[in-house]
């Protein structure tokens, strides 16, 4: 089923550009009330979060009145993070989730993520049908069905204690000092309740959010700013969130980082050791490191491979009955405790290996050499299709039989952005670099 709206991860641009317009997110949420609200004889309800950007407000706004237009009640959760949303939608037995977030994008981006009352994200064949409704419009319900809206004041707080749980009840974080930066985005007042109430001695960056901070020199994509933090307060690690605290980025005390591949490793090696490990496998995506591959093997573990996406991770872990995957951009799922990427669980998990074993950072953050990688970006007019140039398949022709054997190679349109992504792993650093360079070369001038 073709999808024009939905991307890998829900419906993302730039705010008031489409399809990220009041009216798109209006259509959007009769739409998908009308979906979810197929039995007209029961109440139905819908909760939404959001990150702390400045558009969420029109787009809660908008959501709302879309949702409650079919008959949808819905519950306002104000900014938590992604994975919250999964875990409230659940357990407060409601019929649909909506997080409201653009994730590590910049401020003037959003989107609108769906989960399902089972607290998963929709499927493809969901989000297709979703799409269908918003193209042929929907019967809105009678005046005297028209849904509710309210403010749930607590969620955040019931978010807090489900973290807490992941973290061993005989173990605390005391005589550790961590930096956290949580992006200035949704999990700026969670992340330091969760590590201040285990004890941990904090240093609090991307901790005020104003609307248009949000991922601005801080956060998993730009661990500088904490990694100097690390280092001036001599602290044993650093925790990195993303704008909606779905993925993470680790520093050891020397300000050094270790992406999702690393942090996935050493979860998989403890977990198999301590039995918890489903399947002696962990699920991952094509942009994960040959490195990861080849340790696991070493250990004993597979890795299986998804396309790109933590949500087809998800769904790959579901079908085959495993417990732990992830992104090497540091999506970690443990479907033991989250339906879908959790930074801080992920984080709280790294901390229990410290505390357990009284390693530092710095001997727990690499459990493996990788594989020397490379991945460009070239940015593209949306509309255009620059991979199907004659040019560009000419070079990628010509990459994969110089590569052949001695390395690999992805390009891909980005989920998420109007980018062409070119990665190549090889064990020779001069020829990956030639040949992402002539392949990036053959999109730009196609561009």
């Amino acid at each position: 089923m073709s999808r024009k709206l939905f991307g890998t991860d829900g419906v993302r641009g730039t705010a008031n550009t489409h399809p990220m317009t009041a009216e798109m997110a209006l259509r959007l949420g009769a739409a998908a009330g009308r979906y979810f609200r197929r039995d007209q004889s029961a109440a139905h309800r819908v909760v939404i979060g959001k990150d702390t950007r400045l558009s969420g407000y029109m787009f809660e706004t908008a959501l709302t009145a879309g949702l409650t237009s079919t008959g949808m009640n819905v519950l306002l959760l104000g900014p938590v993070p992604t994975p919250a949303v999964g875990f409230l939608t659940k357990s407060m037995r409601a019929d649909l989730g909506i997080m409201i977030s653009a994730s590590h994008n910049p401020a003037h981006d959003n989107g609108i993520k769906f989960f399902g009352p089972d607290g998963f994200k929709l499927s493809d064949e969901a989000e297709a049908e979703i799409e269908n409704l918003v193209e042929s419009g929907v019967v809105a319900a009678k005046a005297m069905n028209i849904g509710r809206a309210q403010r749930i004041d607590d969620g955040r707080f019931r978010y807090v204690e489900r973290a807490k749980q992941s973290f061993p009840s005989d173990l605390t974080l005391n005589g550790l000092k961590v930096v956290i930066d949580c992006a200035h985005g949704a999990a700026y007042r969670t992340a330091p309740a969760v590590l201040w109430e285990l004890g941990a001695d904090l240093v609090e960056i991307g901790v005020a959010p104003n609307g248009l901070n949000i991922n601005d020199r801080c956060g998993s994509t730009h661990v500088a700013t904490a990694a100097e933090a690390v280092k001036a307060h001599g602290a044993d690690v650093g925790i990195c969130l993303d704008g909606d605290a779905d993925r993470v980025m680790i520093l050891d005390e020397r300000g050094q980082v270790a992406d999702g591949d690393q942090l996935m490793a050493l979860l998989a090696t403890r977990w198999a050791a301590s039995g918890r490990l489903r399947g002696g496998a962990l699920v991952a995506t094509v942009m994960s490191n040959l490195g990861l591959e080849h340790y696991l093997s070493g250990q004993g573990l597979a890795l299986e491979r998804t396309p790109v996406g933590d949500r087809y991770v998800v769904e790959r872990m579901r079908a085959g009955g495993w417990n732990l995957g992830g992104e090497q951009s540091g999506h970690v799922v443990m479907t033991d405790y989250a339906t879908t990427g959790d930074g801080l669980i992920a984080a709280l998990q790294f901390l229990a290996a410290m505390a357990e074993t009284g390693k530092p950072a710095s001997a727990l953050a690499r459990s493996f050499e990788t594989v020397p990688q490379l991945l460009k970006n070239v940015r593209y007019e949306a509309g255009s299709a620059p991979l199907e140039a004659e040019a560009v398949q000419a070079a990628i022709a010509d990459a994969e039989a110089k590569l052949a054997g001695n390395g690999r190679l992805l390009i891909r349109k980005s989920g998420t952005e109007p980018l062409i992504r070119v990665m190549a792993e090889s064990e020779d650093p001069q020829l990956m670099q030639r040949v992402v360079d002539e392949i990036v070369g053959a999109v730009e001038e196609a561009v």
